[in-house]
């Protein structure tokens, strides 16, 4: 999964820029439409939002969106917090993360579903994953990749203990096999079909699709003044997936245009992804069913409890819409 990072400077830039754009309340536009603020990073399983933004279907509903594209997961929550942004994109175990640290927001809906976007790759030497025992598997041990690893590791015959983990990001994990530095990365793509050329795709998120799943939140102080921005950004989120189903080399071109990358760019990057339809989002959401999202989160919260960076894995309050 293809995430851009920027320089501590840009960050800052980008805080200061936000500064007094949002608001606790509700803010009118001109012609009565409501004003919301949506913010995700450069990813294509988020970027049907820009095809709803194109055809209207928020206007529909009597909002204005300004979708902004922020790169650094550490300033969504300070965002949130500010009312600076409204609705957010994100890979789902590094919201609840920011939810338990603080961040006022809430699920709206599922995005999509890494299946085959990330993987773990190794040198073609190494054909199993049992094959990796005392070998170095580079990797981002702050993010959803660690997650992904973990899961692939109980499936096999290893453990953690018998790896040597080398903390770096994706993009650099993946540089960092192709450089023969590392036995090992859990990379995303384009970099995952390099090193897949050059080595052994030992597992993808296509064996483990619901370990990289990007959801919809939405602001709990934004919510509360609009109780009705729960079904209206699950509305457009649909139809979006549904518009891109019907007309996929237009909605990419769309999509491509948001996100400043070429056509081609997002065409492939979505080969990975499984966009969630309201069918899908319907069956996911049903907490009567075996692997239901809460179940999912509430396994993602315990993994970063166990790993520190959560003091709680209750999910419920994540949750207002589904918990009842």
């Amino acid at each position: 999964m293809k995430r851009k990072l920027i320089a501590a400077l840009a960050v800052c830039a980008m805080i200061f820029a936000f500064a007094g754009c949002g608001s606790s309340d509700s803010e009118q536009a001109a012609d009565g439409q409501k004003n919301i603020t949506i913010a995700f990073c450069t990813w294509a399983g988020y970027a049907p939002l820009f095809i709803a933004q194109d055809q209207g279907y928020f206007e529909e509903h009597g909002y204005t969106p300004d979708i902004q594209i922020i790169e650094d997961e550490s300033t969504y929550g300070s965002l949130f917090s500010s009312g600076s942004i409204q609705a957010l994109g994100q890979v789902m175990d590094r919201d609840l993360v920011q939810f338990e640290a603080g961040a006022p927001e809430s699920y709206v809906c599922t995005m999509d579903a890494s299946t085959g976007g990330d993987g773990l790759v190794a040198k073609a030497e190494i054909k199993t994953v049992n094959d990796l025992k005392g070998k170095t598997v580079a990797l981002d041990k702050s993010a959803t990749s660690y997650y992904f690893f973990m899961q692939v590791l109980a499936d096999s015959d290893i453990t953690e203990e018998d790896v040597t983990i080398s903390d770096m990001g994706n993009d650099e994990a993946g540089e960092a096999l192709l450089a023969g530095n590392v036995d090992a990365a859990v990379t995303w793509e384009p970099i995952l079909s390099q090193c897949a050329d050059q080595g052994t795709l030992l597992a993808s998120s296509k064996d483990y699709d619901k370990t990289v799943v990007d959801i919809l939140t939405v602001s709990n102080e934004f919510a509360e003044e609009n109780p009705d921005i729960y079904d209206v950004l699950a509305d457009c989120w649909n139809r979006s997936v549904d518009y891109l189903n019907e007309n996929f080399e237009d909605g990419c071109a769309i999509m491509a245009k948001g996100l400043d990358l070429e056509a081609e760019e997002v065409q492939e990057e979505c080969a990975g992804i499984t966009f969630y339809d309201k069918a899908m989002n319907d069956a996911f959401a049903d907490t009567s069913k075996e692997g239901n999202v809460m179940e999912v989160a509430q396994s993602m919260a315990k993994f970063w409890m166990d790993k520190g960076e959560m003091t709680s894995d209750d999910v419920t309050g994540f949750f207002p819409t589904l918990a009842k």
